[in-house]
C-alpha cells in the first residue's frame, strides 16, 4: 500500500491579531507556506464594535485604527519575507472577523487553507464563543486551528 503524503497547500491564507495564538498561527503558517512553496497571505480585520460610538463615528479615529493594523500586517510581512517566501500578500478590512474572512476574502483570494489561532483576545466577542469555531464551521477551504 503506498504512503499517503500529505497534501500539498498552493495558497495559504493566515489570520492575525494582537494575540498570542495569533503569532502561533502565524509561525505554523510560514512554516508551511516555506515547505509547500505556497504563497501566503496575512490577513486582519479592524472589530467595529470593539469602538465606542463616538470612536466608530470618529474618521480620523477610524483612519488612524486602520493604518495601525495596516502597519501591524506589513511588519508580519516583512518577517515572512525574511523567512523565506517570496510570494506574500496583505489584507486589511473592516466588520465582523469570521464572517469577513468566510463570506469576504476566501471567495476574493481563494485560499485553500486558512490558519487561524483558538482565540482573539480583545473585544467582547470573546464571551460570545469563539470566532476559530464559526470560521471552522463556515469556511469553505481547510481550517486550522492553532492552540
Amino acid at each position: 500500500m503506498s504512503e499517503m503524503s500529505p497534501k500539498e497547500f498552493k495558497h495559504i491564507l493566515v489570520g492575525v491579531d494582537d494575540s498570542e495564538d495569533a503569532q502561533l498561527a502565524f509561525r505554523y503558517a510560514i512554516n508551511r507556506a516555506k515547505t509547500d512553496g505556497a504563497k501566503l497571505t496575512i490577513v486582519s480585520i479592524l472589530e467595529q464594535d470593539n469602538m465606542n460610538v463616538y470612536e466608530a463615528m470618529s474618521k480620523d479615529f477610524v483612519h488612524g485604527q486602520r493604518a495601525d493594523l495596516e502597519q501591524h500586517v506589513q511588519q508580519y510581512a516583512k518577517l515572512a519575507k525574511q523567512f523565506g517566501i517570496t510570494d506574500v500578500a496583505t489584507v486589511v478590512d473592516e466588520g465582523d472577523p469570521g464572517e469577513t474572512i468566510v463570506k469576504d476574502i476566501i471567495p476574493a483570494i481563494k485560499p485553500d487553507l486558512l490558519v487561524i489561532g483558538s482565540i482573539s483576545k480583545h473585544g467582547v466577542r470573546r464571551y460570545f464563543g469563539s470566532q476559530a469555531a464559526y470560521m471552522a464551521k463556515h469556511a469553505p477551504i481547510s481550517v486550522l486551528v492553532i492552540r
